[in-house]
Protein backbone atom coordinates (compact mmCIF):
# COMPACT_ATOMS: atom_id res chain seq x y z
CA UNK A 1 0.00 0.00 0.00
CA UNK A 2 1.36 3.48 -0.49
CA UNK A 3 2.21 5.44 1.74
CA UNK A 4 0.28 8.96 1.73
CA UNK A 5 2.05 12.18 2.33
CA UNK A 6 -0.56 15.42 2.98
CA UNK A 7 0.62 19.24 1.46
CA UNK A 8 -1.30 22.13 3.13
CA UNK A 9 -0.36 24.59 1.01
CA UNK A 10 -1.27 26.76 -2.10
CA UNK A 11 -1.92 23.39 -4.08
CA UNK A 12 -0.20 21.61 -6.61
CA UNK A 13 -0.02 22.26 -10.20
CA UNK A 14 -0.94 19.88 -12.94
CA UNK A 15 2.55 19.16 -14.01
CA UNK A 16 2.69 16.69 -10.59
CA UNK A 17 -1.20 15.21 -11.06
CA UNK A 18 0.10 11.86 -11.67
CA UNK A 19 1.16 11.70 -8.05
CA UNK A 20 -1.72 13.50 -6.14
CA UNK A 21 -4.63 11.39 -5.15
CA UNK A 22 -6.95 13.26 -3.59
CA UNK A 23 -7.63 17.51 -3.68
CA UNK A 24 -9.72 19.90 -1.42
CA UNK A 25 -9.44 23.63 -1.35
CA UNK A 26 -10.52 25.21 2.12
CA UNK A 27 -11.29 28.82 2.64
CA UNK A 28 -13.62 30.60 4.98
CA UNK A 29 -17.30 31.49 4.50
CA UNK A 30 -18.38 35.38 4.99
CA UNK A 31 -20.15 33.71 7.95
CA UNK A 32 -17.05 32.47 9.05
CA UNK A 33 -17.53 28.94 8.71
CA UNK A 34 -14.48 26.73 6.43
CA UNK A 35 -16.06 25.19 3.34
CA UNK A 36 -14.56 22.55 1.53
CA UNK A 37 -14.58 22.53 -2.46
CA UNK A 38 -13.40 20.28 -4.96
CA UNK A 39 -9.38 21.42 -5.91
CA UNK A 40 -8.67 22.47 -9.34
CA UNK A 41 -4.81 21.55 -10.24
CA UNK A 42 -3.82 25.16 -10.34
CA UNK A 43 -1.27 26.77 -7.87
CA UNK A 44 -1.58 29.98 -8.29
CA UNK A 45 1.42 31.08 -6.00
CA UNK A 46 3.66 28.10 -6.81
CA UNK A 47 5.08 27.47 -3.32
CA UNK A 48 2.65 24.12 -2.97
CA UNK A 49 3.95 22.49 -6.20
CA UNK A 50 8.03 23.70 -4.96
CA UNK A 51 6.66 21.91 -2.20
CA UNK A 52 5.47 18.92 -3.70
CA UNK A 53 8.26 18.52 -6.14
CA UNK A 54 11.04 18.13 -3.48
CA UNK A 55 8.44 15.55 -1.55
CA UNK A 56 8.49 13.49 -4.52
CA UNK A 57 11.78 13.35 -5.97
CA UNK A 58 12.13 11.97 -2.18
CA UNK A 59 9.59 9.76 -2.08
CA UNK A 60 8.80 8.85 -5.67
CA UNK A 61 6.42 5.80 -4.96
CA UNK A 62 4.20 7.82 -1.74
CA UNK A 63 0.71 9.19 -3.40
CA UNK A 64 0.07 13.26 -2.42
CA UNK A 65 -2.60 14.72 -0.66
CA UNK A 66 -3.41 18.40 -1.87
CA UNK A 67 -5.07 20.82 0.79
CA UNK A 68 -4.97 23.88 -0.84
CA UNK A 69 -5.36 26.72 1.55
CA UNK A 70 -3.58 29.73 0.54
CA UNK A 71 -4.67 31.48 -2.32
CA UNK A 72 -2.60 34.07 -3.92
CA UNK A 73 -0.83 36.28 -1.07
CA UNK A 74 -4.33 36.32 1.18
CA UNK A 75 -3.12 34.87 4.15
CA UNK A 76 -5.15 31.87 6.07
CA UNK A 77 -7.06 31.71 9.19
CA UNK A 78 -5.64 28.90 11.68
CA UNK A 79 -9.36 27.33 11.84
CA UNK A 80 -9.01 27.00 7.92
CA UNK A 81 -5.54 25.18 8.37
CA UNK A 82 -7.07 23.13 11.31
CA UNK A 83 -9.50 21.81 9.23
CA UNK A 84 -7.20 20.95 6.55
CA UNK A 85 -5.04 18.98 8.80
CA UNK A 86 -8.53 17.00 9.83
CA UNK A 87 -9.11 16.18 6.54
CA UNK A 88 -5.83 15.13 5.79
CA UNK A 89 -5.91 12.92 8.56
CA UNK A 90 -9.39 11.46 7.69
CA UNK A 91 -7.87 10.74 4.00
CA UNK A 92 -5.03 8.57 5.60
CA UNK A 93 -1.97 10.76 5.73
CA UNK A 94 1.14 9.09 7.13
CA UNK A 95 2.87 12.53 7.10
CA UNK A 96 1.64 15.84 6.95
CA UNK A 97 3.73 18.49 5.88
CA UNK A 98 3.00 22.15 7.13
CA UNK A 99 5.53 24.52 5.26
CA UNK A 100 3.50 27.56 6.73
CA UNK A 101 3.77 29.73 10.32
CA UNK A 102 0.90 31.09 12.07
CA UNK A 103 2.02 33.87 14.77
CA UNK A 104 -1.21 33.02 16.94
CA UNK A 105 -1.68 30.10 18.73
CA UNK A 106 -5.33 28.97 18.27
CA UNK A 107 -7.55 26.43 19.38
CA UNK A 108 -8.77 25.29 16.49
CA UNK A 109 -5.07 24.27 15.37
CA UNK A 110 -3.64 23.11 18.72
CA UNK A 111 -6.66 21.02 18.65
CA UNK A 112 -5.99 19.79 15.14
CA UNK A 113 -2.59 19.29 15.52
CA UNK A 114 -2.90 17.33 19.07
CA UNK A 115 -5.16 14.85 17.63
CA UNK A 116 -3.35 14.06 14.41
CA UNK A 117 -0.44 13.21 16.91
CA UNK A 118 -2.76 11.42 18.82
CA UNK A 119 -3.41 9.31 16.23
CA UNK A 120 0.53 8.80 14.79
CA UNK A 121 0.40 11.46 12.19
CA UNK A 122 4.05 12.66 11.93
CA UNK A 123 3.43 16.50 11.53
CA UNK A 124 6.47 17.99 9.51
CA UNK A 125 6.22 21.96 9.99
CA UNK A 126 8.69 24.99 8.68
CA UNK A 127 10.63 26.18 11.78
CA UNK A 128 12.47 30.24 10.77
CA UNK A 129 15.94 29.60 12.59
CA UNK A 130 15.50 33.40 13.37
CA UNK A 131 12.76 35.51 14.12
CA UNK A 132 9.39 35.47 16.21
CA UNK A 133 8.15 31.49 17.31
CA UNK A 134 5.46 30.42 14.65
CA UNK A 135 2.65 27.94 15.09
CA UNK A 136 2.29 24.54 14.59
CA UNK A 137 6.19 23.87 14.95
CA UNK A 138 6.26 24.81 18.46
CA UNK A 139 3.28 22.40 19.43
CA UNK A 140 4.82 19.46 21.83
CA UNK A 141 4.83 16.60 19.32
CA UNK A 142 5.45 18.50 15.72
CA UNK A 143 8.69 17.72 14.01
CA UNK A 144 9.94 21.39 13.41
CA UNK A 145 12.28 21.90 10.33
CA UNK A 146 14.72 24.53 10.31
CA UNK A 147 16.21 25.52 6.97
CA UNK A 148 20.33 24.51 7.65
CA UNK A 149 22.67 26.04 5.25
CA UNK A 150 25.38 23.31 6.48
CA UNK A 151 23.32 20.25 4.80
CA UNK A 152 23.37 19.31 1.49
CA UNK A 153 20.84 18.16 -0.63
CA UNK A 154 20.26 14.54 1.23
CA UNK A 155 21.93 15.91 4.77
CA UNK A 156 19.82 16.21 8.06
CA UNK A 157 20.54 17.97 10.87
CA UNK A 158 19.73 17.83 14.85
CA UNK A 159 19.65 21.15 16.38
CA UNK A 160 17.51 20.53 19.64
CA UNK A 161 15.29 17.73 20.58
CA UNK A 162 12.44 18.21 18.07
CA UNK A 163 14.21 20.50 16.19
CA UNK A 164 15.99 18.92 12.76
CA UNK A 165 17.66 20.54 10.27
CA UNK A 166 18.00 20.62 5.76
CA UNK A 167 18.47 21.86 3.41
CA UNK A 168 16.98 25.44 2.62
CA UNK A 169 17.34 25.60 -1.15
CA UNK A 170 14.38 25.61 -3.80
CA UNK A 171 13.94 22.89 -6.11
CA UNK A 172 15.23 23.67 -9.74
CA UNK A 173 13.22 26.14 -11.80
CA UNK A 174 11.60 27.65 -8.35
CA UNK A 175 12.99 30.89 -6.70
CA UNK A 176 12.93 31.73 -2.75
CA UNK A 177 14.11 29.30 0.21
CA UNK A 178 13.89 28.70 3.55
CA UNK A 179 12.51 26.80 6.54
CA UNK A 180 9.56 25.93 3.64
CA UNK A 181 11.64 24.24 1.43
CA UNK A 182 13.51 22.13 4.51
CA UNK A 183 10.10 20.99 5.76
CA UNK A 184 9.54 19.48 2.36
CA UNK A 185 12.48 17.60 2.19
CA UNK A 186 11.83 15.92 5.75
CA UNK A 187 8.63 15.32 4.90
CA UNK A 188 9.94 13.46 1.81
CA UNK A 189 12.62 11.81 3.80
CA UNK A 190 9.88 10.25 6.31
CA UNK A 191 7.82 8.94 3.38
CA UNK A 192 10.67 7.16 2.30
CA UNK A 193 11.19 6.07 5.59
CA UNK A 194 8.14 4.68 6.15
CA UNK A 195 8.00 3.23 2.86
CA UNK A 196 10.52 1.19 3.63
CA UNK A 197 9.46 0.45 7.66
CA UNK A 198 6.12 0.43 7.26
CA UNK A 199 5.14 -0.74 11.15
CA UNK A 200 7.33 2.41 12.40
CA UNK A 201 6.29 5.44 14.11
CA UNK A 202 7.01 8.83 14.37
CA UNK A 203 9.14 8.60 16.96
CA UNK A 204 10.89 5.59 15.33
CA UNK A 205 11.63 8.05 12.50
CA UNK A 206 12.64 10.79 15.08
CA UNK A 207 14.79 8.22 16.33
CA UNK A 208 16.43 7.44 13.28
CA UNK A 209 17.04 11.29 12.24
CA UNK A 210 18.95 11.79 15.43
CA UNK A 211 21.12 9.00 14.40
CA UNK A 212 21.85 9.75 10.97
CA UNK A 213 22.25 13.94 11.05
CA UNK A 214 25.01 14.91 9.76
CA UNK A 215 25.27 18.00 12.26
CA UNK A 216 24.39 18.74 15.84
CA UNK A 217 23.30 22.28 17.31
CA UNK A 218 22.71 25.36 15.59
CA UNK A 219 24.04 26.64 12.88
CA UNK A 220 26.47 29.53 13.69
CA UNK A 221 27.48 31.75 11.06
CA UNK A 222 30.99 34.21 10.35
CA UNK A 223 30.65 37.56 9.51
CA UNK A 224 32.55 37.93 6.46
CA UNK A 225 35.61 40.29 6.93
Amino acid sequence: MSVKLAIIDSGIGAQLDAAVLARVALRLTEDGHVACVAESAVDGGGHGTAVASLVVARAPHCSLLSAQVFFSTQPSAARVVASAIDWCVAQGARVVNLSLGLHDDRRSLRDSCFGAVAQGVLLVASHPARGAPVYPALYPGVLAVNGDARCGEDDCSRIAPDVFGASPLPPPGFCGGGASYAAARMTGRAGAFFKTFPAATAADFKNHLQVVARFHGRETRSAVV
